[in-house]
């Protein structure tokens, strides 16, 4: 009885995967449908995020499955062929719940630049996704398949009205997908800071987090940046996890701690450092060691070693045909004419 209750639950947890992937697709093409570069990529990296997840999962998803009237199938293979072609031998960069965050901040900024401030520019992007999450499915769980639970907002205090940047939480579900979008964000899309700070801890070992002993690569961000995590669904504010605390100094902290690269801490701090030169030099390497070449040597034993978990937790995956590249989006296919909603 207990294992058909079992059985019964993880096909309930499948079709809600099903379900968000479906409804999160019509969103990012009904999104994408402008006459930008910009959201086409997003489209078309979003999809391969997609599609990957669907192929690890657990009961695994084609396309096919995901997307099953053909007309809408179609669409979506003429425009963005690279991701049905791609999805089982390339790696995302990252996980697709961040292409939707990318999205909602492009098109919020581009409606409301140069007549808000950036405080009620913040507001209308965590609102935007809240109304976006609240229908999708989660079955008797409260994380919802494919949604971030948790956003994060990092910015500079020391000049008002400053550009603000937002990551998400990993909008995985099981062990091994968040440790396989963590291993390649680090090797591929985060700033090398962040990656630093993540590898030093990654990946833990049987609930254990154990920093490395021969690589440090923690930072300290300046006191006078504001690194704020919500959760989504009530957008109450979050104190940083103790992990957050050891990757980047900030305090105080929760008495969790989540694993290393999961929370939306790491791909907010990361655009904020990408973006913003000045922060990044004033970030502060946690690491006594003088010698830079020192350094330099122990990340690349961290990097190999991150690399060579990765591998494996693909290989556990049954993705047999990776060779250890990671996708790189692409523009829509401009043959294709638009039409219309999803």
């Amino acid at each position: 009885m207990a294992a058909a209750q079992q059985r019964e639950e993880r096909l309930k947890q499948g079709e809600a995967f099903r379900s968000n992937a479906f409804t999160l697709i019509k969103e990012m093409w009904n999104l994408s449908n402008t006459p930008s570069k910009y959201t086409a990529v997003l489209m078309d990296e979003f999809l391969h995020s997609v599609f990957f997840l669907g192929k690890i999962n657990k009961p695994p998803f084609s396309p096919e499955d995901i997307v099953s009237d053909d007309k809408k199938l179609n669409d979506l293979k003429d425009r963005y062929p690279l991701p049905f072609e791609l999805y089982s031998s390339q790696l995302p960069r990252r996980s697709p719940f961040s292409c939707v965050l990318d999205m909602i901040v492009y098109l919020t900024r581009e409606t409301l630049q140069g007549e808000r401030q950036e405080e009620e520019i913040e507001t209308e992007i965590i609102k935007w996704l809240q109304e976006l999450i609240r229908p999708l499915k989660d079955g008797k769980k409260t994380k919802k398949p494919l949604v971030s639970s948790t956003i994060c907002v990092s910015h500079s205090t020391n000049t008002p009205n400053t550009v603000r940047y937002y990551g998400v939480s990993m909008s995985t579900s099981g062990p091994n997908p968040g440790k396989i979008l963590v291993a390649a964000s680090c090797l591929s899309s985060w700033d090398s800071y962040v990656a630093g700070a993540v590898m030093t801890y990654y990946p833990e070992r049987s609930k254990q987090y154990v920093k490395k002993k021969y690589f440090d690569g923690t930072i300290k961000l300046p006191k006078h940046v504001r690194c704020q995590a919500f959760n989504l669904s009530e957008k109450k504010e979050k104190l940083p996890c103790i992990s957050c605390g050891n990757l980047f100094g900030l305090t105080p902290t929760s008495d969790d701690e989540w694993s290393y690269g999961n929370c939306a801490e790491a791909e907010s701090v990361s655009n904020l450092l990408i973006n913003v030169v000045e922060i990044r030099e004033q970030a502060a390497l946690s690491s006594e060691t003088t010698s830079e070449t020192k350094y330099n040597e122990d990340r690349k034993k961290a990097e190999d070693s991150v690399r060579k978990e990765l591998k494996g937790f693909v290989g556990t995956m049954g993705l047999s045909r990776w060779c250890g590249e990671f996708y790189t989006p692409q523009p829509a296919n401009i043959r294709f004419s638009k039409s219309g909603k999803f």
